[in-house]
């Protein structure tokens, strides 16, 4: 809330899950079976981190990783 230049949009999380690519995937999870899913439209990239259950998609968490943490 201190940054809204970071905030994510629901519409955001939408287009990662239905249009981008899965970079990991979680099989073991505790929360159960999950993957890192990265959105980069809108100039900026976006991980959302879901968990397919049965009858809905977890969205676990959504964030702007930092360049220090992650590799083009």
């Amino acid at each position: 809330m201190l940054h809204p230049e970071r905030m994510i949009s629901a519409d955001e999380i939408k287009k990662a899950i239905f249009n981008d690519e899965i970079i990991e995937e979680y099989p073991e999870d505790a929360r159960g079976e999950s993957c890192l899913v990265l959105n980069t439209e809108n100039s900026r990239a976006i991980h959302v981190v879901c968990s397919p259950k049965r009858d809905y998609l977890a969205i676990i968490t959504a964030y702007q990783p930092t360049i220090e943490q992650w590799s083009s």
